[in-house]
C-alpha cells in the first residue's frame, strides 16, 4: 500500500524557517522523483519543487527560488523541503506527491505564517 506522509508543518512567524518531512513506504521511493506542492486558502494547488529519483536535479516554482531547498535521502525512505525566509504568502497546506503508475498524493501539512 502505497503511503506518503507528510510532517514538520506549524506556525512560523515571517522571516522563520521550518522543515517539511515525507516518509513514503509502500514502494521503491529510491527510483521515483518526487515533488511537493501546495494549496494556499482560495487558490488552487501549485508544484513548489520537484526533485529526481537520485536526487540529482532539482526544480523549483520562481516564488520559492533561492529559499526553498528540497532533498531527499533514499535511504530513510524520506524526502525533505527546508523552507527559510519565509512570508505570509507561504501560507498553505503542503503536499508530498509521487508518480507511479498513477500519482500518489499525502495528506498534507499545514503551515502558516504569521506574526
Amino acid at each position: 500500500q502505497v503511503q506518503l506522509v507528510e510532517s514538520g508543518g506549524g506556525l512560523v512567524q515571517p522571516g522563520g524557517s521550518l522543515r517539511l518531512s515525507c516518509a513514503a513506504s509502500g514502494f521503491a521511493f529510491s527510483r521515483r522523483a518526487m515533488s511537493w506542492y501546495r494549496q494556499g486558502p482560495g487558490k488552487e494547488r501549485e508544484l513548489v519543487a520537484e526533485i529526481t529519483s537520485d536526487g540529482g536535479t532539482t526544480n523549483y516554482a520562481d516564488s520559492v527560488k533561492g529559499r526553498f531547498t528540497i532533498s531527499r535521502d533514499n535511504a530513510k525512505n524520506t524526502g525533505y523541503l527546508q523552507m527559510n525566509s519565509l512570508k505570509p504568502e507561504d501560507t498553505a497546506v503542503y503536499y508530498c506527491y509521487a508518480r507511479l503508475l498513477r500519482g500518489y498524493w499525502g495528506v498534507g501539512t499545514q503551515v502558516t505564517v504569521s506574526s
